[in-house]
């Protein structure tokens, strides 16, 4: 006679059903999860505290407003177009090869008018070029 009761099985422990659900929690939040991307980039341009450089003899300086007009050595370029910007260039380094030559671009001045005038420059040969900066006042 057997007066034992049989022993109950191991209980099993089934993971299917488990890595559904995460399998399915994963799925949600990938879907769900949004990636912003900012449009709006804020930039703080460097500023200069280096010591200014000695003003050469003959030294040409294209300044562009905030409307993007050019002026060379403080004479207003009347049609802004490249092909007058080089002439307009040339004129003002007389028989200089490559003179010094020195861009002053206000704040707000379009970027295109900034390339276009190191784009003047570079077609005519021009390698010795600056971008003309403004130390910050010190803070009281």
């Amino acid at each position: 006679m057997n007066l034992r009761r049989p022993r109950p099985a191991e209980p099993e422990l089934n993971l299917i059903p488990l890595i559904d659900v995460v399998f399915m929690l994963l799925i949600f939040f990938i879907v769900t999860t949004t990636f912003n991307r900012d449009t709006a980039m804020s930039i703080n341009l460097p500023e200069a505290n280096a010591e200014p450089l000695k003003v050469e003899d003959k030294l040409v300086e294209i300044s562009i407003d905030a409307e993007g007009r050019y002026f060379i050595n403080r004479e207003p370029i009347i049609n802004a177009d490249i092909e007058n910007l080089k002439r307009a260039l040339l004129k003002a380094a007389g028989e200089l090869k490559s003179p010094p030559l020195v861009i002053s671009a206000d704040a707000k001045t379009p970027h295109q008018a900034v390339i276009s005038a190191m784009d003047a420059a570079r077609q005519l040969g021009f390698v010795h070029l600056t971008f003309a900066t403004q130390t910050k006042a010190p803070a009281p």
